[in-house]
């Protein structure tokens, strides 16, 4: 039987779709996403034979089901329940609330994106702008974390460079999930960090419900063994000195620690520090700004401009780098011992009572980051020029003073990640790029601190001010 069927060209177009999607739903994705998951499954493999800690099965939970764990957890209902009251609206209206902060907040962690893109770009980045520098290394960390015990990386904060740099050093440890301050909400940026594992932060809000969705999602991640590397001062340092320690992260995490428990919590202090960071001008000159929401892009726009004008500086043979960046691994504090050290229960005390602890806590962990600083080349030449601002020296007295002043901390037992053999010619470089900057400029009667600049370069030496013996550290203020 032979005919002809003649169709409407909308039909056979409306056809011919539902037959591409039908090819596309049931053998190009499945094919896609077994050939993507097999890759990923290589890389967990791989990474955990040879990672100090081993990627826990919390970072490999599909986010959506760790949203739907949030949203619904015990702890957030109550807190929902009650905003709902007190505001007299739907308790739908405040779910709402709870799911857009979940999926705003909960990362969406790919190994192969983190180990296979992620470090390579730092590694590559770093190598580009800085000489990467291991620093001090304590006696006490130990070679492989025991799996019932959950690391914290506790770190000063320099710059946002800060982020590649940890992620750097500790790739061969750990995948490190950060929690990321409100800039990290611009898309791209938002989802590339959620691949890499951060979790993204609103700080200071007074929502209750905000707070115990950020509480409990941290101290789920926290008990999934996931490896935390925190910020305790809250925001980049305008001054270059070590902040006092916000205590809110650092909160959640301890708040439901049973002390008898079979988990252990390890805070590991890190000390980072830079010849040359980034954002130097703009928090130099916005010392009372805080940039956030909208000013935190105006940070990234003229952090960005900046890298832009180096990365033309270095095309043109222009460029000299931006010296050293180091990061210093402290001693490490195990909550559990300290706890049975001081005799206290931090479930057990009033919440007055519980921060005046986690208050002390934190600062033995400051103290050790402050102890371990590691001590460069830009703030050694800072120093010595800071001793008398207005003075013009020559360039050899100036570089004999800084290498006088490193090898006084480092008999005083400070760390410097720079071997003796070499620290004469990273003592030339570190004053030839100040020069180059403007930072330092040259008289008749010799080198001297541009009085323009004496802000930036006192921001540099406050880096290891508190390194510094009394007599040259109030002479440099």
């Amino acid at each position: 039987m032979e005919g002809t069927v003649a169709v409407p060209v909308w039909l056979l177009v409306l056809v011919g779709l539902l037959a591409a999607v039908t090819l596309v739903n049931h053998f190009v994705l499945p094919g896609a996403r077994w050939f993507l998951r097999r890759r990923v499954n290589r890389v967990i493999t791989e990474v955990n034979s040879r990672l100090r800690l081993e990627i826990p099965t919390f970072q490999l939970t599909k986010r959506q089901v760790l949203v739907d764990r949030l949203v619904y957890d015990p702890e957030v209902m109550e807190v929902v329940a009650a905003a709902a009251a007190e505001r007299s609206v739907p308790r739908d209206g405040v779910m709402a609330e709870v799911v857009t902060y979940a999926r705003e907040m909960v990362p969406a962690f790919n190994p192969w994106f983190y180990f296979r893109i992620g470090f390579r770009l730092a590694r590559r980045f770093f190598r580009l702008f800085y000489r990467v520098r291991m620093g001090y290394l304590d006696a006490q960390l130990p070679a492989k974390v025991d799996a019932d015990t959950d690391v914290v990386f506790f770190m000063n904060h320099r710059s946002n460079m800060d982020y590649f740099l940890v992620t750097y050093l500790a790739s061969g440890s750990a995948a490190l999930s950060y929690g990321a301050g409100e800039w990290a909400r611009i898309w791209p940026f938002s989802q590339v960090l959620r691949f890499a594992g951060a979790y993204i932060v609103r700080r200071d809000t007074s929502d209750p419900v905000y707070r115990k969705v950020l509480e409990r999602y941290v101290q789920m991640a926290t008990e999934g063994g996931v490896p935390h590397a925190m910020f305790p001062e809250g925001k980049l340092s305008r001054d270059g000195r070590l902040q006092a320690p916000k205590l809110g992260l650092l909160g959640y995490i301890t708040k439901t620690f049973d002390p008898k428990g079979a988990r252990d919590i390890l805070f590991m202090p890190v000390a980072v520090n830079f010849d040359r960071i980034v954002e130097e001008r703009t928090l130099v000159e916005n010392q009372e700004t805080d940039y956030r929401g909208r000013g935190g892009r105006f940070v990234l726009g003229s952090s960005l401009r900046f890298v832009l004008r180096e990365l033309w500086r270095a095309v043109t043979a222009r460029w000299v780098g931006f010296g050293n960046a180091s990061a210093s691994f402290g001693k490490p504090i195990s909550l559990k011992a300290w706890l049975k050290r001081h005799r206290v229960d931090l479930r057990k005390l009033d919440r007055a009572a519980r921060f005046e602890r986690i208050d002390r806590l934190a600062r033995e962990l400051m103290d050790e980051i402050s102890r371990v600083m590691p001590v460069l080349p830009v703030p050694l030449i800072a120093a010595a020029l800071l001793e008398a601002p207005g003075e013009a020296r020559e360039a050899d007295a100036l570089k004999r003073r800084a290498g006088a002043l490193a090898d006084e901390l480092i008999g005083a037992g400070a760390q410097m990640p720079i071997p003796e053999a070499e620290r004469a010619a990273a003592l030339d470089k570190a004053f030839d790029s100040l020069c180059q900057r403007g930072l330092i400029v040259r008289g008749e009667a010799g080198y001297a601190a541009n009085p323009e600049d004496v802000p930036l370069l006192r921001r540099y030496v406050n880096s290891i001010a508190h390194l510094i013996p009394a007599p040259e550290r109030m002479a440099a203020q």
